[in-house]
């Protein structure tokens, strides 16, 4: 089952004095446009809570792009107007936010912080696994994680973005390369821009590795690491 966020932000983030424990474990999940992320982050999930201790009280859960939405409730604003803070300009973004918020003005770096600690919170809790939304920057700092990163050919994953999306070969490169440059861009506000810190523990290539394959490989690694 899927966490869910408004629940989790009411019972854990907003607690002031929880128990101190070791933080994590958490995966982090990046892939490149084209690429399967939300399916490797279920079955992953999935496959871990099979294996997971007994007498652990806290399933593993995948947080994605929802936490655009609990951001937004936060702030009092359209989730819509919140995601637009990534992907354009701040003096636009601004201009948005000015007019939507009913609370109290709110800059960018109020919602991206917002956004950041809500994740970096979770993944102290423990068995999260963050898709996307700058994880590596995020949590790179606790012992207890792997960093992956899902890529393939970019003819490949042309071939997947027009199927998908119906679009056409040019319309499906500027989408890439559009997407691609805003993943970029959550990794790099969190940990700064060509950080060696948000480098990855593993790459997997989409077009020779089924998602079974690279979720049994992730688990194996933590096994190995002693994550799990």
């Amino acid at each position: 089952m899927k966490i869910d966020l408004s629940q989790y932000l009411r019972e854990r983030y907003l607690e002031r004095e929880a128990p101190y424990h070791d933080p994590g474990p958490v995966v982090t999940l990046s892939r490149e446009t084209g690429c399967p992320g939300k399916r490797v982050a279920q079955l992953l999930q999935e496959e871990l809570n099979k294996r997971k201790e007994k007498n652990d009280p806290n399933p593993w859960k995948w947080i994605g792009k929802e936490i655009f939405i609990e951001a937004a409730k936060e702030l009092d604003l359209d989730p819509v107007n919140v995601k637009e803070i990534f992907n354009h300009k701040s003096t636009i973004v601004e201009e948005i936010i000015r007019s939507q918020s009913k609370k109290y003005y709110v800059n960018e770096r109020r919602v991206k912080k917002i956004i950041g600690d809500v994740i970096k919170s979770m993944a102290n809790d423990g068995n999260v696994i963050v898709l996307g939304r700058g994880g590596v920057s995020l949590t790179r700092d606790i012992p207890k994680s792997i960093h992956v990163q899902i890529v393939a050919p970019i003819q490949w994953r042309l071939s997947v973005v027009m199927e998908k999306e119906c679009m056409s070969e040019r319309d499906a490169l500027k989408y890439i390369r559009q997407t691609d440059r805003q993943r970029e861009q959550y990794r790099n506000y969190y940990h700064g821009k060509g950080n060696d810190y948000t480098t990855y523990d593993v790459k997997f290539n989409a077009m020779t590795f089924s998602i079974e394959e690279i979720v049994q490989s992730i688990i194996k690694m933590m096994e190995i690491r002693h994550i799990i």
